[in-house]
């Protein structure tokens, strides 16, 4: 039966165990099945939102204040599609704001809308964060009907039903279908984003790529070329690279690891420079022997302390993730380069006298500091003994 509740509320979030937030709908309208999570970063949410490692699920936003700086058209980090293959939903203290930016070619609203994302403003963040902080990313509804109708009891029951994350793989539908080449640098004021020329080359297989980790890894000066999610390591090696890397990504590491950690084995083996962000460190780390296990609520954010045990080096990262390396698995092969302060989580690895290395976090940022855009210097490198 369909419930109304409280006077001029067009939007609802609601949870599995029945818990509702009730508020003011923003952006698109209908209905929106996902896991919710809370993002700490204070600027970027364009970026954040259009990060397919955020697939299926739901984002809350603990910053206050979101959409002074509007949205535009090269600020979008996933390579096509909207909030089926990003975010699903989002969820904010106050209502987005009207856009005062000179970049902006788009309100935040109407963005949404366009996008098919689902939003929900007015609510008391604080306390959905410490929800998920106690109990875990909970499964949850986000709907948006400016009449106000909700059936409440439907509602619940479908977050209910839905089996989650763990064991579903998301890559293949946010990689692309077929292979293309990147030219594109990092963004630089007043010009925008460069071409670049390339010479390394560098293949990326693509498990829900960001932009701007492809123009970082051009403006280190290699030939990218990105490839779908399925292709194998023999397609992969008879183009010749002088290096891989294995992109980010929504979804289970284990799931998609079906079928790409044989491959990422072959390539191990090859004894190419190989370098591995979020998903790409997760299933490298199950080609070398280890164990990904399921956050209780993952690490999203742009200010998150992780240190660099090669250098001693304290960096603030971007983080997206909900599954973890297991610290505790790693072979003897595989030394832990990097660790979260946070928590202690496994941040980073690397393959004993063997050119390879990965990160669970993003150096590329986007939003976020770029202490550890450096990363991509270090993989270059690497590769220089190749084209010498």
């Amino acid at each position: 039966m369909t419930t109304k509740i409280l006077p001029g509320a067009t939007g609802v979030l609601v949870l599995a165990d029945g818990t509702v937030f009730q508020g003011l709908g923003v952006g698109a309208t209908g209905s929106a099945l996902g896991e919710v999570v809370f993002n700490t970063a204070m600027t970027g949410y364009q970026e954040i939102l259009t990060d397919p490692s955020y697939m299926s699920q739901i984002l809350a936003f603990t910053f206050p204040h979101v959409g002074n700086v509007g949205a535009n058209v090269e600020d979008v980090e996933q390579m096509g599609g909207g909030s089926d293959t990003s975010a699903r939903g989002a969820i904010f203290r106050d209502v987005p704001t009207d856009p005062a930016n000179w970049r902006a070619d788009a309100g935040f609203d109407a963005w949404m809308k366009r996008r098919g994302v689902v939003g929900l403003a007015g609510v008391d963040t604080r306390a959905l964060t410490k929800l998920i902080r106690d109990k875990g990313a909970p499964h949850a509804v986000i709907a948006h009907d400016p009449n106000g109708q909700f059936d409440l009891d439907a509602l619940v029951a479908q977050a209910r039903d839905w089996t989650g994350l763990v064991g579903l793989d998301l890559a293949k539908p946010a990689s692309t279908l077929q292979a293309f080449e990147w030219n594109e640098g990092v963004w630089d004021w007043p010009e925008g984003y460069p071409t670049v020329a390339g010479g390394k080359s560098v293949v990326v297989i693509d498990y829900g790529v960001k932009r701007n980790i492809l123009r970082a890894l051009a403006s280190t000066g290699a030939k990218v070329t990105v490839v779908p999610a399925t292709t194998t390591a023999e397609e992969v090696l008879a183009r010749n690279p002088d290096g891989v890397v294995l992109s980010n990504g929504p979804g289970d590491p284990a799931a998609t690891g079906e079928y790409a950690v044989p491959e990422i084995r072959k390539l191990v083996a090859s004894g190419k420079p190989l370098m591995g962000i979020c998903l790409g460190h997760q299933m490298l780390a199950l080609a070398l022997g280890a164990r990904t296990v399921k956050m209780d609520q993952g690490h999203h954010g742009a200010n998150h302390p992780v240190k660099d045990l090669t250098t001693g080096k304290v960096e603030i990262v971007s983080m997206n993730h909900g599954f973890t390396v297991d610290r505790d698995s790693l072979p003897d092969a595989v030394t832990e380069t990097h660790v979260s302060l946070f928590d202690g989580t496994n941040c980073g690895i690397a393959v004993k006298d063997k050119p390879i290395f990965s990160v669970q976090h993003h150096p590329e940022a986007s939003p976020g500091p770029t202490d550890s855009l450096y990363l991509f210097d270090r993989f270059a490198e690497l590769m220089a003994p190749a084209v010498r």
